[in-house]
């Protein structure tokens, strides 16, 4: 046997459909695509989840929960990694950045309580959970938490 030879057994490879090549074809006159109508016409391509007219599914079913629009979302730091952060009394979102702990200062911070924290050290972060806030201070720490100044939701606010 050999790879030049190699041929695909009879009825492997079917031959296109060749529309619209007279009535003899029996794909001619309409070409397949009936009288009138949408399919019939060129460019008669009809959105995703249409359903001729009829109320569609997706209006149909019933709608539960609620998705608000400002999630917080936060990077998160383990207070094991914090052990890493050597020389430091203080620790910042920029410290965090500069260590590689998070990407970006502006975004918010929340400290969680996976590790054992070995030294007392000031922590400022956006949220911190009560795990961690509780290790921190028996490790004779302080969590301080950065306020975050958010606009309340008015109709001038959605405009800009």
């Amino acid at each position: 046997m050999l790879l030049n030879k190699l041929t695909l057994p009879k009825g492997a490879r079917k031959n296109k459909k060749r529309l619209g090549r007279g009535v003899g074809s029996g794909h001619g006159k309409t070409s397949c695509r009936g009288h009138k109508g949408a399919h019939s016409r060129s460019g008669g391509k009809l959105r995703q989840g249409f359903e001729g007219g009829q109320m569609p599914l997706i209006r149909r079913i019933p709608k539960r929960g609620f998705s608000g629009r400002t999630d917080n979302i936060y990077q998160v730091v383990n207070i094991e990694s914090l052990n890493l952060i050597k020389n430091k009394e203080i620790i910042t979102p920029e410290v965090l950045k500069d260590c590689g702990l998070v990407k970006k200062t502006s975004a918010l911070i929340k400290i969680l309580g996976d590790g054992q924290m070995k030294k007392g050290v000031t922590i400022s972060a956006h949220a911190f959970s009560s795990s961690a806030k509780k290790k921190i201070e028996e490790a004779g720490g302080k969590a301080e938490i950065i306020k975050v100044e958010t606009k309340p939701k008015t109709k001038e606010n959605k405009k800009q």
